[in-house]
Order: C-alpha cells, then sequence, then structure tokens
C-alpha cells in the first residue's frame, strides 16, 4: 500500500516549469528524510533530489540548477519546483520517505512510497 501521494504532474512545454507536491503521514514526517525518483519507459528508476529533516538538500547532476526540492513540515508536505524542462524530463516521478540517513540515491533505501505522477515534456 501506498504511504505518500503525489500530485501536480501534467503536461508542459520545453523550458516551462511545474510543481510537484507529495503529501505524507503527519507523525514522524518531520523526522525524516525525504526524495523524489523518476522513471521512463523501459528505464530503472533513477534519484532526482532529496532533502534531510535538517533542511540540506542533494540533487543528480542531470537536474542540478534547475530543480529544487523543499519541505513543509507544518503541512507535511514536500516539493519538486522543475524548472527550465526539458523532453528528457519525461517520467513518473515518484516521492519517497526513510528514516535512514545516508546512501539515499539508491530507492531500495526508502521505505514509504507514493503512487507516482507523470511528467510529460513537449517541445
Amino acid at each position: 500500500q501506498v504511504q505518500l501521494v503525489e500530485s501536480g504532474g501534467g503536461l508542459v512545454q520545453a523550458g516551462g516549469s511545474l510543481r510537484l507536491s507529495c503529501a505524507a503521514p503527519g507523525r514522524t514526517f518531520s523526522s525524516y528524510t525525504m526524495g523524489w525518483f523518476r522513471q521512463a519507459p523501459g528505464k530503472e528508476r533513477e534519484f532526482v533530489a532529496l532533502i534531510w529533516s535538517d533542511g540540506t538538500t542533494n540533487y543528480a547532476t542531470s537536474v542540478k540548477g534547475r530543480f529544487t526540492i523543499s519541505r513543509d513540515n507544518a503541512k507535511n508536505t514536500v516539493y519538486l519546483q522543475m524548472n527550465s524542462l526539458k523532453i528528457e524530463d519525461t517520467a513518473v516521478y515518484y516521492c519517497a520517505a526513510t528514516a535512514f540517513r545516508m546512501l539515499l540515491t539508491t530507492p531500495s533505501r526508502y521505505e514509504y512510497w507514493g503512487q507516482g505522477t507523470q511528467v510529460t515534456v513537449s517541445s
């Protein structure tokens, strides 16, 4: 069963922007590391961005400078602001949460996942 719920995906023109949201259970949200992953058709799920409980962030090289991950603990929500979108950003985007604090660019380190939201970038 899914533990998180993503929203905000859709169709956008190349160069445009989109903001994804992820709603999480409130009990332990503030202490968890939150991550975003994506998976394109026929490809492995890949790391996009993460944010630790103290607000420190990390990004995949492919999105650095274009995407921003943030969290609002009062709303139990994590966001992914995506700017300057490229066609190659097209994928299903997944939100994930984990109590671990190291080796967090690997999907298997995450305990909770959302159902995914489709992002399609066209020219």
